[in-house]
């Protein structure tokens, strides 16, 4: 018997369905080492196959639906979970399965829209992204475009704070109850601002910028560290900002594991 059982935090278990990045900057694996990092257990399938490594993406290939949504019913008729990361789905079959499974589970969901890699020429899931919205929509609880992405979906470039808060708003009355997540990253200003626009507020989280160089799997962290903090009971809004602090963090100390981009893990 552990003299700190009565101390321990309990156990908690997140879900990621995420696209597999080799090289692991971003993507499943990436998503896997947030979660471990923040006390929690990664659990999760894979959704899509990628050919790429630091210097870039040349291919991706969904996974099979009918695999995905049989692990997603295998797992979670068995494995309560309690948080729960999207990021690359692969394709609107993919996500319908997704969608049926996490009929399965209460827990919160951040979807992480990918709709084109940093680096490459392939496309995502940009062009499916109405259609996943749709799946997806009565289970999410907060989605994380960056302003790049907010603009693809919105049809329209996002030209300032105020358009940015309009367009997350009506993202997010397609989406019922919803809370939209607007990453300032890809901005020009001195400070990365990312904007947390909710129902009757918007939270505003601000952070200096670091180094000159773009770090890869920023996004992908962001989302995987939030859902790990909505799984440890933690508010939506401290959520957002301390998943800000820790990808902050690891932006100034990014590893560098091949011949091309920085990785933030």
């Amino acid at each position: 018997m552990s003299i700190y059982r009565d101390k321990a935090p309990p156990q908690r278990e997140v879900l990621i369905c995420s696209g597999l990045d080799p090289s692991g900057g971003a993507g499943f694996i990436a998503d896997t080492r947030v979660v471990a990092a923040l006390g929690a257990r990664p659990v999760g399938v894979v959704t899509a196959l990628t050919v790429q490594n630091t210097l870039g993406v040349s291919a991706v290939q969904p996974c099979d639906a009918e695999i995905v949504g049989a692990q997603l019913a295998s797992l979670l008729g068995d494995v309560e979970v309690h948080g729960v990361k999207l990021g690359l789905l692969g394709s609107p079959q993919v996500a319908k399965e997704i969608a049926y499974g996490l009929d399965l589970t209460a827990a919160p969901v951040v979807w992480d829209p990918v709709a084109a890699p940093s680096r490459g020429r392939v496309i995502f899931d940009a062009e499916a992204f109405d259609e996943m919205l749709k799946l997806l929509s009565p289970h999410l609880r907060l989605i994380t475009p960056n302003l790049i992405e907010l603009g693809l979906f919105a049809g329209e470039e996002i030209r300032d704070r105020e358009h940015a808060v309009k367009a997350a708003r009506a993202l997010a009355e397609r989406i019922g109850t919803c809370d939209v997540l607007v990453k300032g990253g890809h901005d020009d200003g001195e400070q990365a601002i990312d904007l947390l626009v909710m129902e009757t507020r918007v939270e505003e989280f601000a952070g200096a910028r670091i180094g000159g160089e773009d770090v890869h799997g920023t996004g992908c962290a962001l989302s995987s560290a939030i859902a790990t903090h909505l799984a440890h009971g933690v508010d939506i809004v401290n959520a957002c900002r301390q998943a800000k602090e820790l990808v902050a963090a690891q932006i100034a100390a990014a590893v560098r594991p091949g011949r091309g981009a920085p990785a933030v893990v």
